[in-house]
């Protein structure tokens, strides 16, 4: 059965056809976005699928408009060329990666230093229905779009179970990588660094191609805390369930949620509160935890006015992890929210201070390049709101091929063997789901 009945698709057409220059249509229809996406997404170039903590959902099919930039300028290029697009209802998706530079033959080929483009197709669940809404560019015919729209079908059930075999593989082996810690704190510890975070892979080979939009809907289903994301770029996905929200503005506001220092969940609720006090209470997770707030803080005094940072963090727990949280508000006297994460990215929760020379540290030391993890995935619209999470939790999945991502900060206290047992807690969301039989 059409997704999109012939009535609706006529009601699009003569909206398109009344329009000029770049057009845009819009009907309601009842669909859920992401049982749309999962028809669409094939057959497009790009496609996203985005959910925040709100349960607010936002799917983008096929490119209207696309912007790109690499090197050190690249937010404020790609900010300069989305504010140049007039006050559209439709928002621009943005994804980026760890470095302003993405090998172009390498593991993630199909990715740019930062890539933003207008969706084609979009859906937004509005809270009372789905809004689709079409761009047609202004030097394209609009029968393209419609007969694309037309062939999309009800999609069949999504199996719940996986059937098909995972061999694993740790990069590097855990044993290596713990060393790696060990020998970041000796570094550490002699006044080289403050702090750097330290990431690993695990690469999984299934006998059966990934079945994306499943395990999208279980990331949703299963942490409804998280900025959750699906990108499609050509012949690869990238995605995740990410905790920690970089930037948000909404009507000039601005709030970010840094989180550093962690511990893993109870099995009950004594347990998981005796922990949580624990964190609250060591010294090593709160000097993590400020080294991160502080450098914000910094960054952000320029940007942000109103600028209010607690003086103490509070827990965060999600399914598998709780954090020290810290929320940061205020008012942007930026424009864009590309401007506040060429601020602040990459965040000691990511990278490390001192900034630069963690970063130089880190590509000395870790035997795979990040990419998108570690970057940021968001939407902003043209008009200056947005919001960008860090990209965590999340992995890599090319046909029948994943890589999963996860990292620890490193302080001077910290404990290798520890450090091996946050990276896989926080490895479980996608190896949980991917990997299930």
């Amino acid at each position: 059965m059409q997704i999109v009945t012939p009535e609706q698709v006529a009601e699009l057409r003569a909206q398109l056809d009344a329009g000029t220059g770049r057009r845009i249509a819009s009907i309601d229809i009842d669909v859920d976005p992401f049982d749309f996406a999962r028809t669409g997404a094939a057959l497009v170039d790009r496609a996203v699928a985005y959910s925040n903590p709100s349960g607010h959902r936002l799917v983008g099919l096929g490119t209207a408009w696309h912007a790109t930039a690499a090197g050190p300028d690249r937010f404020s290029e790609v900010a300069a060329r989305i504010a140049e697009l007039p006050d559209l209802p439709v928002p621009v998706f943005v994804g980026y990666a760890f470095h302003d530079g993405v090998n172009p033959r390498g593991l993630w080929g199909d990715f740019t230093a930062i890539d933003a483009f207008l969706p084609r197709i979009a859906l937004a669940d509005t809270g009372e229905g789905t809004r689709l809404v079409v761009t047609v560019p202004e030097d394209e015919d609009a029968e393209r779009t419609l007969q694309l729209i037309s062939a999309l079908r009800s999609p069949d059930p999504i199996p719940v179970i996986d059937t098909g075999d995972h061999a694993m593989e740790s990069i590097p082996h855990v044993a290596v990588w713990a060393q790696s810690v060990a020998d970041a704190v000796k570094v550490i510890q002699a006044g080289e660094l403050d702090k750097v975070v330290l990431a690993r892979s695990v690469k999984i080979e299934s006998s059966e191609p990934v079945q994306i939009l499943r395990v999208f809907r279980e990331l949703v289903r299963s942490y409804p805390q998280c900025y959750t994301f699906a990108w499609k770029s050509f012949g690869s996905v990238f995605m995740g369930a990410s905790p920690e929200l970089l930037v948000k503005l909404d009507g000039g506001r601005f709030s970010s949620n840094p989180l550093a220092g962690s511990a893993r969940r109870g099995e009950g609720t004594d347990e998981d509160d005796a922990i949580g006090r624990d964190l609250l209470d060591s010294a090593k997770d709160q000097v993590e935890h400020r080294l991160v707030v502080e450098d914000m803080q910094r960054r952000l005094e320029p940007l942000v006015d109103d600028l209010t940072v607690p003086s103490a963090p509070e827990l965060k727990k999600m399914a598998t992890v709780q954090h020290l949280s810290t929320q940061i508000t205020g008012t942007a006297t930026a424009t864009n929210p590309l401007e506040l994460v060429a601020a602040v990215h990459p965040t000691p929760a990511v990278g490390g201070v001192p900034r630069l020379e963690a970063v130089d540290y880190i590509d000395a030391e870790e035997e795979f390049d990040r990419g998108w993890y570690t970057g940021g995935v968001g939407y902003v619209t043209p008009g200056g709101d947005g919001e960008i999470a860090i990209a965590l939790r999340c992995g890599l999945i090319l046909n029948d091929t994943s890589h999963l991502f996860a990292g620890a900060g490193i302080v001077a206290d910290s404990d290798p063997g520890a450090e091996v047992v946050e990276t896989r807690l926080k490895l479980r969301p996608l190896l949980d789901i991917v990997a299930a039989t």
